[in-house]
């Protein structure tokens, strides 16, 4: 395990969001970000750099980018925001089937897109994504243990 993707409808908001959450705590790891649709080369959501600034984290540097089959077929583990993303990621490239989960799975949720809606609704989503994170962080951190110790033996 060694790449992660994560989507979300237009790589604004939610996907930049937990990327920053899951790289801090996986450094090991590569976190990518893109979005299904997208205007390339834009800043994330203003509230979302704030937000994120309040927690440590830095959006400035994100760019908004598309996603691609190149990065489908790179990433181990593709981690998207709402069943009907895992559908549309499945559908396009159905060599991704087994690897894409929704970010709360565990929960049983979807992360709703906050995009347009306020500073509520990116608290809501920030939320969910911190808790979905934390599932997946635990479960990555116990798959990357195993990898690295099968390595050193």
């Amino acid at each position: 395990m060694d790449t992660l993707l994560v989507l979300c409808t237009g790589n604004l908001c939610r996907s930049p969001m937990a990327a920053a959450v899951l790289q801090r705590a996986l450094p090991a790891l590569h976190v990518m970000s893109a979005g299904f649709k997208v205007h390339p080369f834009e800043s994330a959501d203003a509230l979302a750099v704030r937000l994120m600034r309040e927690r440590g984290y830095d959006l400035g540097t994100h760019r908004t980018q598309p996603l691609s089959s190149w990065m489908v077929r790179a990433a181990n583990l593709i981690l998207v925001m709402e069943t009907s993303q895992r559908c549309i990621v499945e559908t396009l490239y159905p060599g991704s089937r087994g690897k894409v989960f929704r970010l709360a799975d565990t929960q049983g949720l979807d992360v709703p897109d906050p995009y347009g809606r306020g500073e509520a609704a990116f608290r809501h989503a920030l939320q969910l994504i911190e808790a979905g994170a934390v599932s997946w962080i635990d479960r990555l951190t116990r798959l990357t243990s195993k990898s690295l110790s099968k390595d050193v033996d």
